[in-house]
């Protein structure tokens, strides 16, 4: 699609890395903060060149005033925000957060299940020019001083804007391949609470369900697929790799994505269940689709 003359992408594959936490936003921030930095450097030679103001709906420069404010945000109290390499377009290079302090008391009297959810994008031509665990060994940096519950890294769609003229394609993506991830970090920041979402290449795992498995080698012992491996990272955290890179799985030619399977059937107890719609998708289009791996 064009506006004024430019090419616009309202949807595009790439790859996520996104971690969960159930501390309050002012606890880690500057954690967060040197977490973005991180990321910043590794993709370049692209950049982040414009950032969403929450306050304003618009998306101003990431130019010195810009990179102030931004950091402002970031170690406030409270934090909610949007960054990216194209304002009006998905590229594949962004990063999302969506995270309350301690002081947001009422909210989370009236959301328990509340969560501070961070998203680092990569366009899938990562995974050819610097290879599956460069993006392995980046999501588990990115993660180091996060203090998160759980996180995922994988096959993602982004979507920059979800129209209704979307939806068909997002149904046949997500039916037939389901290693493909759709994340909505705003819904999952009210409801996510200690759950764990559906598994994906990298599948990381904390308190407190990493503890109820019996920790790191309590999960070794359910998984036997000879592609899974498990990486104890502290004493109460771990990263599940389902095989050597990310697979989209293909059901039409039969490839059903055993490991992901099974790690499901694992975490079946712990999975989120998402209430309600999602985008343009009906809450039974959700569950099926929050569902298919099991």
């Amino acid at each position: 699609m064009g506006i004024e003359g430019e090419s616009v992408v309202f949807m595009r594959e790439g790859v996520s890395i996104a971690f969960y936490m159930s501390a309050p936003h002012d606890e880690f921030a500057p954690a967060l903060l040197r977490s973005l930095e991180r990321y910043r450097r590794a993709i370049e030679p692209q950049h982040l060149h414009w950032y969403w103001n929450c306050y304003t709906g618009d998306w101003p420069e990431l130019d010195s005033g810009g990179e102030a404010d931004l950091r402002k945000r970031i170690l406030g109290s409270s934090c909610f925000i949007e960054v990216t390499e194209l304002a009006h377009s998905a590229t594949g290079v962004a990063f999302r957060y969506h995270g309350r302090g301690r002081g947001s008391v009422g909210f989370r009297q009236d959301y328990p299940e509340s969560a501070c959810t961070a998203e680092f994008r990569l366009p899938t031509e990562f995974l050819d020019e610097r290879g599956p665990e460069w993006i392995r060994t980046l999501a588990i940096d990115l993660g180091r001083e996060l203090p998160w519950n759980s996180g995922h890294a994988g096959l993602s769609l982004e979507t920059h804007v979800w129209p209704k003229t979307l939806t068909p394609r997002l149904r046949e993506v997500t039916r037939r391949h389901p290693g493909f991830d759709l994340n909505q970090l705003d819904r999952l920041a009210l409801y996510l609470g200690s759950k764990v979402r559906a598994p994906a290449w990298l599948t990381f795992l904390g308190p407190p369900v990493l503890n109820e498995l019996g920790g790191a080698e309590g999960l070794r012992s359910r998984l036997h697929s000879p592609s899974t491996q498990v990486e104890a990272l502290s004493p109460d955290r771990a990263v599940v790799s389902l095989g050597p890179a990310p697979e989209a799985g293909d059901l039409e030619a039969g490839d059903t994505l055993p490991a992901y399977r099974e790690l499901a059937r694992v975490l079946e107890p712990w999975l989120y269940a998402h209430k309600g719609a999602w985008g343009d998708f009906t809450e039974a289009e959700v569950r099926q689709w929050e569902r298919r791996f099991l």
